[in-house]
């Protein structure tokens, strides 16, 4: 692991739970394409009001990234790349932009919590995400929507 403060905060977390210490290294990253969104993310996670997350699985496939799966750790860091928390993916789901339902867009805690405010901000995302690949979202995408558990700090 290549980031300091991950791999510390990945150490922490070790010392008091050696029963994932042969655990895959886990992937490191921060939420969103932006400072501003990431950092707002970042702290909607620590306050216990984010446990969810949507990967396109286009932008997933363009950057020849793993689907994330049940168990896998995720170290968080703000857009500088301090590690901030652990996350621990706890249900994954593939499901078609359109058939998002409102209490998924709860779980991801951003905005005001509505399906609508959802919507927007990930479709905008995607069109972001996606340009660079030549693609543009459509209402029948596949998104992965990864929910999670903050496992570190409690």
């Amino acid at each position: 692991m290549e980031n300091r403060s991950a791999r510390n905060i990945w150490g922490d977390y070790l010392d008091k739970h050696l029963e994932y210490a042969f655990s895959e290294e886990p992937k490191v990253t921060h939420f969103c394409d932006n400072e501003k969104d990431a950092n707002a993310c970042l702290k909607l996670v620590l306050a216990g009001k984010k446990k969810a997350t949507s990967h396109s699985l286009l932008g997933l496939q363009h950057r020849e990234e793993v689907l994330p799966k049940i168990g896998d750790f995720t170290i968080i860091t703000d857009w500088e790349g301090k590690a901030k928390c652990i996350v621990r993916t706890t249900a994954v789901k593939m499901k078609p932009f359109f058939s998002v339902s409102e209490d998924y867009a709860q779980r991801e805690g951003e905005g005001d919590g509505s399906l609508e405010y959802w919507k927007k901000t990930h479709w905008d995302y995607y069109l972001r995400e996606l340009e660079a690949f030549g693609r543009v979202p459509r209402e029948s995408m596949i998104v992965v929507c990864e929910e999670f558990e903050k496992v570190y700090p409690v």
